[in-house]
């Protein structure tokens, strides 16, 4: 418990003062994000993944806390993966490229001898669409960070009623350091977490809440599962929903994200982090309540009935996109990686 509280402060503390010191290294080199309506730096993942990883792995190194063959496993995967999203930062790798790549993490990290290999190749397949889809969640200042921070706290919670103490303090150690990156990520955001530490939180949260499911009935795992993850769940369904509707590319890009429309709707862009982190809470409580017994997993369907409801109400919010492939019209500057100005805008990389 000590431990804990001394790993959730060290994290905090230091990745405050690493997403400080890479972002002037991140102008330096000109990683930043151009998508947004002014440039920000990208290297708020590599600090919140350096200090997750040491502060995690000196719990082991130490004896404290020790986090086993398993967690060290998901460490490392997670790590690998994080590499490859600060690659996507960096030249822009297309997104199936993340998603394979997730896909092949989550591979080496699932417990197939307590979920048994048809469901382990089901939580290989959600792991990598969640951790693909939570940097999807880096395009509004403050979302992605505050999403993480509820859902790696409420994946330790369910790690810590299954006394699984090493997978407890290294969601602890990410829920930390997601808050102390926050500290420049909220808006006006001087740094994002790109892609590497979208990427990474997702994948270890993602990854982390199979574990504490292992051995569990599947129908309830899904319904805990489904509720932890509910924001990332609900932006995945809408883009996808949406771009079918409008006849666009599935894996393109275009400011069709919850945070785009909630703006839309008129909330400000803090505004719309707080929402988000409400409606993540609400399916987040959901879910540790039905993991620990105290409530039916049918609950989760009122979890499950808002977010639809959620989704219907933002798809009726219009995204201002084309039908025309990969073009979309604006009414105000939205900056893309590589695009054409004549009334439309053409997106290469979104």
């Amino acid at each position: 418990m000590l431990y804990g509280i001394a790993a959730a402060t060290a994290s905090f503390l230091s990745a405050a003062l690493l997403a400080a010191l890479f972002r002037n290294l991140a102008l330096r080199l000109g990683v930043v994000d151009r998508r947004r309506q002014r440039p920000v730096p990208l290297l708020g993942g590599p600090a919140v993944v350096l200090v997750t990883g040491l502060v995690a792995g000196a719990g082991d190194w130490t004896g404290v806390v020790p986090l086993g063959p398993g967690v060290r496993r998901l460490l490392v995967a997670g790590a690998a993966l994080a590499l490859l999203g600060l690659a996507a930062d960096v030249w822009r790798l297309r997104r199936r490229t993340l998603l394979a790549g997730a896909a092949v993490a989550a591979a080496f990290v699932v417990p197939y001898e307590e979920t048994g290999l048809p469901a382990g190749l089901l939580a290989v397949g959600w792991i990598a669409l969640v951790a693909t889809a939570f940097s999807r969640l880096d395009h509004a200042d403050g979302l992605a960070g505050t999403v993480g921070v509820v859902t790696a706290f409420g994946v330790g919670v369910c790690a810590a009623a299954e006394v699984m103490d090493g997978l407890a303090v290294l969601l602890s150690a990410l829920a930390a350091a997601l808050t102390g990156f926050l500290l420049h990520n909220w808006h006006p955001a001087r740094i994002a977490l790109g892609s590497c530490g979208a990427v990474f939180a997702g994948f270890v949260a993602a990854s982390a809440a199979v574990f504490t499911r292992a051995g569990h009935g599947l129908g309830s795992s899904v319904a805990v599962l489904g509720a932890l993850t509910a924001v990332v769940g609900a932006d995945a369904v809408l883009v996808l929903l949406s771009r079918r509707l409008a006849g666009r590319p599935l894996l393109g890009g275009g400011p069709d994200h919850l945070g785009h429309r909630l703006r839309r709707a008129g909330l400000t862009p803090r505004g719309a982090a707080v929402l988000a982190g409400i409606w993540a809470f609400s399916g987040v409580l959901a879910g540790v309540l039905v993991h620990t017994g105290w409530a039916p997993a049918g609950t989760v369907l009122w979890i499950a009935a808002g977010a639809l409801v959620g989704v219907l109400g933002l798809l009726r919010i219009g995204d201002r996109t084309g039908r025309r492939s990969g073009q979309f019209t604006v009414s105000q500057p939205y900056i893309a990686g590589s695009l054409q100005v004549s009334g439309r805008l053409r997106v290469r990389n979104g």
